[in-house]
């Protein structure tokens, strides 16, 4: 198989992806991108920009939409620089999957997904993929609150070690805020979010709105933010009914009662999937 070994060669690679994208860059642009994904010494870490991807699969479909993701994607994304990072049956949905992808910066969204979506896997595989959804446009576009709320980037699922699947619970809290946090507020909700470090919790990420124009339009993101997300795994059944519930309805009421909100926090209860990165690891008990 040909590979791409000179930085010439990476560098029209990308090119061509963004101008099938519609997106141009200027020769120090260039440069500076195909430099920021070729240096790269530590791909699985410090994820500035999330998408939240939640999807409505064709009724008795989302086993097998699970099955052709978990076979055909997380890798490819991985090679070309962002990371499926979690990826989600949504409990009270039975056509919902839900999945997060990461990406360094704003800046190589674009290039990552460019590559992607005009590249030959997803050429090959699209029509399939495609016909098992009713709809894929219920997108946040999301960046850490902090920079201490980074999402969690856990290892691969180990096929040997986890042949028997994943463990947990992954649980999204998502408030719809009236404004941006400013620096003050965002020390105030991490404040507020502190209710939920117990045990059989781990949190996963605080993740606000990316307030800036969507530089990749052939993926619609939502525009009617701001949105707030707090990210955590539990352990089990007993750790999601127990303190974690009454935690959760707290914190709903503190933002409410001090007028933050737009409408009322929705709490969205997900079973990670077979090889999701974001799950419960059993180091944890």
């Amino acid at each position: 198989m040909k590979t791409w070994s000179h930085p010439i060669l990476h560098l029209r690679a990308l090119s061509f992806c963004l101008v099938h994208a519609g997106i141009e860059l200027t020769p120090a642009a260039q440069t500076q991108s195909a430099n920021q994904i070729m240096n790269d010494t530590n791909p699985l870490s410090s994820f500035q920009v999330i998408e939240f991807r939640r999807y409505t699969i064709k009724a008795g479909q989302r086993e097998n939409f699970i099955s052709y993701f978990e076979a055909y994607f997380p890798e490819a994304f991985e090679q070309l620089g962002a990371l499926a990072l979690g990826q989600f049956r949504d409990r009270g949905n039975a056509s919902g999957f839900v999945w997060l992808r990461g990406f360094r910066s704003r800046f190589e969204r674009p290039i990552v997904n460019g590559a992607f979506y005009f590249g030959p896997l997803w050429r090959e595989h699209s029509l399939k993929m495609n016909s098992l959804m009713e709809d894929s446009d219920n997108v946040l576009l999301l960046r850490p609150l902090a920079s201490d709320t980074e999402i969690t980037v856990l290892p691969a699922v180990d096929p040997v070690t986890e042949k028997n699947g994943v463990m947990g619970i992954a649980v999204a809290h998502i408030f719809s805020l009236k404004n941006q946090p400013d620096e003050a507020l965002s020390a105030k909700l991490k404040s507020i979010f502190s209710s939920y470090h117990m045990r059989g919790v781990r949190e996963a990420g605080i993740l606000v709105t990316l307030d800036v124009p969507n530089n990749f339009p052939q993926l619609p993101v939502r525009n009617d933010g701001p949105f707030l997300v707090w990210l955590g795994i539990l352990r089990d059944e007993v750790s999601l009914k127990g303190s974690f519930a009454a935690a959760a309805q707290r914190i709903g009421e503190t933002l409410t009662s001090d007028k933050l909100l737009r409408d009322t926090p929705e709490l969205l209860v997900m079973e990670p999937t077979p090889r999701s990165r974001l799950r419960w690891l059993p180091a944890w008990q």
